[in-house]
């Protein structure tokens, strides 16, 4: 099996030894660079395109939110989880919206570390479905109209989506895994599975979070709906 290859970036040597020491004693996991700014970790992606790069969101030289951008922007198939101290951050969802696919707190678990990786690496969120939602609730509440990009998607690109599609689509921004969307839809997890690929596909989306996110902001659900 092909281990997951994760690039580690903190300005902090400790954290950095830290992490990479927890990821690289799992067996499906390999450490493959370290960098102590937001330019070495572009340039470490750019030398080792990496399945997933730990990115912490305040580094010197370069901050993590535009090595964010521009690892996402030249490495789409990179992964990329922000690292912060706090779990609600303004730099988190400016980070979501450059293409993050989530973020871990630097107190994380070490199991949760791991499993965090490999859910990335896999396409899924990593965030809990209820912590997806309230998260990304609190950020339409919080921020709207704030960003560049929050301006309401097209309706065409909505309308590129079949009823079931655009079902899945509202059951995902309600921060339901596959398999309370199979239970709400009676359909199986395999089914649905193929609903959340074509959903991304036509949204052109990177993962679940942003279709949360485009979900809100494009009006298919909106925040506190049940």
């Amino acid at each position: 099996m092909t281990p997951i290859r994760v690039v580690v970036a903190d300005d902090q040597e400790l954290v950095r030894a830290g992490f990479g020491m927890i990821l690289d004693a799992q067996p499906d996991i390999e450490v493959v660079a370290e960098a102590c700014d937001g330019a070495e970790a572009v340039e470490a992606v750019r030398a080792h395109n990496p399945d997933v790069l730990l990115l912490d969101v305040r580094m010197p030289v370069m901050d993590g939110l535009e090595a964010a951008r521009r690892v996402c922007a030249e490495f789409p198939a990179t992964k990329v989880i922000m690292l912060t101290t706090f779990d609600i951050d303004d730099y988190v969802f400016d980070a979501l919206y450059a293409g993050a696919s989530g973020f871990l707190l630097k107190d994380v678990r070490r199991d949760d570390l791991a499993h965090g990786v490999r859910m990335v690496a896999s396409g899924e969120a990593l965030l809990a479905p209820s912590v997806t939602r309230r998260l990304i609730g609190e950020f339409a509440a919080r921020r709207p109209g704030s960003h560049e990009r929050a301006v309401r998607p097209p309706s065409k690109l909505l309308e590129q989506l079949t009823l079931r599609e655009h079902e899945t689509l509202r059951l995902i921004a309600r921060g339901l895994s596959n398999a309370e969307i199979a239970a709400e839809l009676v359909v199986s997890e395999h089914t649905v599975k193929t609903h959340v690929s074509n959903v991304l596909s036509k949204l052109g989306l990177r993962d679940r979070v942003h279709a949360v996110v485009f979900a809100y902001e494009a009006g298919a659900v909106v925040a506190g709906e049940s």
